[in-house]
């Protein structure tokens, strides 16, 4: 009796330590996400516009992006085309509301989103996304053939990022007011690896890339048609942050504050170049409108037109630095600068007129390039071109 008794008495307690094992396991699985005990982030996948628009739903989830979204996906007509929503077309992916930023991830995988609709002039923060907070990642992705107005703070992807942007590009017709740009309104955060084209209209702080920089920005580009009043640039309109390793070669115009690059600048500007047009009326630079910052290691080459303080590279320099810096006096039509150092073409294309300033350049051959050098020359036959571009 006394045996059975026993081991009755064993299974009781193995049973029961089995219990507490299971027990404290899902809780620490049902804990091990945050303090808060909040959902693990979900995996979802966009097929169409349905499932796009049910991104703002899940705005702490990773959501990825299966195939190029048009005029022709579900859900077009109802969410994303121009009698969408009375009218005013898409309706941005989270704002400045508590709790409605984006913080999730969102990875298009070399898709594109095209022919998305927004007609929304007297809105901020507009564009396919609204606000992509800390932590918030878009990559990969392409917005096409869209046309998007806003007021303050438009961009054909994000209206407002402080999170993280990269591979990804605009080619789209932008349009608002303040701080206005073909891929992203304001930024706060990192854009990287992005470039634009399209057509872009606004007032104050418009920019190609960018309306307005207060984050960084690197190894990006623009290429397309600028139209604005103050504060006009080919990349950027306003630039508070970082810009680096970057370029722009489209068209830009506008009243003061005028730059290839940059139209006003009060941060850094370094190791990029451009080679596009600029026109305006006062502080106008074939770079930089006004520099209150600093420029280092850039240069223009592009058509330089203005009223008052006009420069081929800098319109004017108000209490900044712009350091190892040069513009092509032929090219631009302009012999003079508030800054850099003029240059005729043959000089500017000769490897010696860099090197000598201590630029990390290597002359390649045609069709090659170094990319352990920031910057690669083909002597005496192009210009500086950086290391990430493609080849020439």
């Amino acid at each position: 009796m006394q045996t059975i008794l026993s081991s009755e008495r064993y299974r009781l307690l193995v049973g029961f330590g089995i219990f507490l094992i299971v027990v404290t396991f899902i809780i620490g699985v049902a804990g091990c996400d945050g303090d808060n005990n909040s959902p693990l982030p979900q995996n979802l996948e966009i097929w169409d516009w349905y499932d796009l628009d049910a991104v703002r739903d899940n705005l702490e989830d990773n959501h990825t992006l299966m195939n190029d979204l048009n005029s022709a996906t579900a859900g077009y007509i109802e969410l994303a085309s121009p009698t969408a929503n009375g009218g005013k077309g898409w309706q941005s992916i989270g704002s400045t509301a508590v709790n409605d930023t984006f913080v999730g991830s969102f990875n298009g995988q070399a898709y594109e989103i095209g022919d998305l609709f927004i007609d929304r002039p007297d809105e901020s923060d507009v564009g396919l996304f609204g606000v992509v907070e800390t932590g918030g990642v878009i990559e990969n992705v392409g917005v096409v053939n869209g046309n998007i107005t806003g007021y303050e703070g438009v961009g054909s992807l994000v209206a407002y990022n402080r999170g993280t942007v990269s591979n990804s590009y605009a080619d789209s017709n932008v349009a608002g007011d303040l701080d206005v740009g073909s891929l992203v309104g304001v930024n706060d955060g990192t854009v990287s690896t992005s470039y634009s084209s399209g057509s872009l209209t606004g007032r104050d702080g418009v920019g190609g890339l960018l309306g307005k920089n207060e984050g960084t920005v690197s190894n990006s580009y623009s290429i397309g048609i600028v139209n604005g009043h103050d504060f006009v640039g080919g990349l950027v309109g306003k630039n508070e942050g970082a810009v680096s390793n970057s370029y722009s070669t489209g068209t830009v115009a506008g009243n003061d504050f005028v730059g290839d690059l940059v139209g006003v600048n009060g941060g850094t500007v370094s190791n990029s170049y451009t080679g596009g047009t600029v026109d305006g009326n006062n502080l106008v630079g074939g770079l930089v409108g006004r520099n209150e910052g600093v420029v280092s290691k850039c240069y223009s080459t592009g058509s330089v037109t203005g009223d008052e303080h006009v420069g081929g590279l800098v319109g004017q320099n108000l209490y900044g630095v712009v350091s190892n810096s040069f513009w092509d006096t032929q090219t631009s039509g302009q012999g003079s600068s508030d800054g850099g150092t003029g240059k005729t073409t043959e000089e500017m294309q000769d490897i010696a007129t860099f090197t000598g300033a201590g630029w990390d350049i290597a002359d390649v051959d045609p069709g090659e390039t170094a990319s352990t050098y920031t910057w690669n020359i083909v002597d005496t036959v192009t210009y500086p071109f950086l290391s990430w571009q493609s080849v020439v």
